[in-house]
């Protein structure tokens, strides 16, 4: 079983930046394998965000990020991380990381298997 755990999330105005982060907790490790970044405001399904492969050449973002968000990995540090920049009031949900199914970086959510508790975000304008 793999724990995922998020953090860096937190109440910011409009055009404030954000970076969250995602780590396994205890012994596991990601490195093989696509994360991705999923979000669910309230009322809404759980939506893609953005997905990084297992090495971290590849990258793949919803386009109502694309521009704004990078994702990124530290495999060193067994580490993922979510740059948000230019925040907007849309972007206020629950933002949850996931270890894919395999190292391919895909947007549909049944393609990961293991997901955290998820961190809030708050965008005010």
């Amino acid at each position: 079983q793999v724990q995922l755990v998020e953090s860096g999330g937190g109440l910011v105005q409009a055009g404030d930046s954000l970076r969250l982060s995602c780590a396994p907790s205890g012994r596991a490790f990601i490195g093989a394998y696509a994360m991705g970044w999923f979000r669910q405001a309230p009322g809404k399904e759980r939506e893609f965000v953005a997905a990084i492969d297992g090495p971290g050449g590849l990258t793949n973002y919803a386009d109502y990020v694309k521009d704004r968000f990078t994702i990124s990995r530290d495999n060193a540090k067994n580490t993922v991380y979510l740059q948000m920049n230019n925040l907007k009031p849309e972007d206020t949900a629950v933002y949850y990381c996931a270890r894919g199914r395999t190292a391919v970086p895909r947007t549909d959510n049944l393609a990961y298997n293991y997901w955290g508790q998820g961190t809030q975000v708050t965008v005010s304008s």
